[in-house]
């Protein structure tokens, strides 16, 4: 099980990810709670580790704009949390062959089929439009017949539950934060408690 670390604003965001290596770090460039410029993001990676991959965070971006920052080395995934539909994203492919999270967000199976028709590489399974920091009733999951981000309300209390739900990867924000800022703490523990669960189910 793969763990991603979303919404790093800082440089001291970046330090304790260094400190704690999760797989994905989220670089949010979408509404307004903790999204970065551009400009940021470049210096933010360039701090960033190199084994962990930097995910962009985009709602109905104009695809050459996700693209730059992919051929600049800003990001290496692709994560769109809009409306974007197939045209959009075989549109987005001939630009940039980066891989694709495409975020659902699941509140019945229809959302669940939804998904699972989606062309993306992987997609990310969330609550309301994302950073709400609730999880979603994730009984429906038995359903789903493909590799999923697991999003929406992770935290340390939940991980373990997350993990028996064997995701591709979790995905937390929220989670890992005190007032409204990152926690280098939680960061620690959530990551610890993670592999911890990761190992319990032989993820």
């Amino acid at each position: 099980m793969k763990i991603k670390l979303c919404g790093l604003t800082r440089p001291c965001d970046v330090a304790w990810a260094n400190e704690t290596r999760p797989d994905f770090a989220g670089f949010v460039f979408a509404g307004v709670k903790r999204r970065i410029s551009p400009q940021l993001a470049g210096i933010l990676r360039r701090q960033l580790h190199v084994s962990i991959a930097a995910v962009g965070v985009f709602a109905d971006a104009a695809a050459a704009e996700i693209a730059a920052l992919v051929r600049d080395g800003t990001i290496q995934w692709v994560q769109l949390h809009g409306h974007e539909d197939e045209k959009y994203i075989e549109n987005l492919r001939r630009l940039t062959d980066a891989p694709l999270i495409q975020a659902f967000a699941v509140n019945s199976p229809v959302d669940l089929r939804r998904a699972q028709a989606s062309s993306a590489d992987y997609i990310l399974l969330d609550s309301g439009s994302g950073g709400t920091g609730r999880p979603f009733d994730w009984s429906l999951l038995p359903s789903l017949e493909r590799p999923f981000f697991l999003a929406g309300g992770i935290s340390l209390h939940n991980v373990r539950e997350a993990a028996r739900r064997r995701p591709f990867a979790v995905d937390v924000s929220s989670g890992i934060e005190r007032d409204g800022h990152k926690s280098r703490t939680k960061m620690k523990q959530f990551m610890a408690f993670a592999r911890a669960a990761a190992r319990q189910e032989g993820l």
